[in-house]
């Protein structure tokens, strides 16, 4: 598939611009500490109940009957790539976020350093909207005046970015970081357009577009 005529590139952020491996570590080792069970066991059941498409931690959570460890987003880092691919691929197209997130996306991103390179940041908390509800896609669209032919999302999850996405008529890009990398995509509706294993891909695939003007 080309991807031509396209104008924004809409990423989501955890596990996809931010790496979130700390905090999620800090989880787990709050889980094994609460339960009284070895760190190793509890990290094996969770990678586990990801392999089955299920959040694992959260499910070791409902089944322990413990309160949900704080997510530590203080600890979140930006993937090694994340700066060069937004630094490049804003030179050519429009940058947007849609991400599920705890409230102060954009003063993350600026924190980080790469909120001058995003137009538009759509976030959960901030617009009382959650993927994979297809209408956080439609509002990102409409702000940006982008029809969704002209639009990528590119995320880990096929449940709330692929698929959604592609219901709507955007292009998916699925980039197989974090914990969500074990989803097994079957059939159609799940399988992204694109499939790459990080941000260095990313502006591999999109990056010919400008290198070559």
């Amino acid at each position: 598939m080309k991807l031509d005529n396209i104008e924004w590139l809409f990423f989501d952020v955890g596990s996809t611009l931010v790496s979130e491996e700390k905090p999620f570590l800090h989880r787990l080792y709050e889980i094994a500490d609460a339960v009284n069970e070895p760190f190793d066991a509890i990290q094996n059941k969770v990678t586990q109940l990801y392999k089955e498409k299920k959040k694992g931690e959260q499910v070791l959570i409902q089944e322990y009957g413990i309160e949900r460890p704080r997510w530590r987003s203080e600890d979140e880092e930006l993937f090694p790539e994340s700066y060069e691919c937004l630094e490049r691929l804003s030179k050519k197209y429009k940058i947007g976020v849609i991400a599920n997130q705890l409230p102060g996306t954009a003063a993350r991103l600026e924190k980080h350093g790469v909120l001058k390179f995003i137009d538009i940041v759509i976030a959960s908390a901030e617009e009382g909207l959650e993927k994979p509800d297809r209408r956080i896609f439609e509002l990102a669209l409409s702000r940006a005046s982008c029809k969704p032919e002209n639009a990528v999302m590119i995320g880990d999850r096929v449940d709330n970015d692929i698929i959604p996405a592609k219901k709507i008529g955007m292009k998916t890009v699925r980039v197989k970081q974090g914990m969500w990398k074990y989803w097994d995509a079957l059939g159609e509706e799940e399988q992204a357009d694109f499939e790459v294993d990080d941000l260095n891909a990313v502006i591999e695939l999109f990056g010919w577009k400008f290198e070559n003007n």
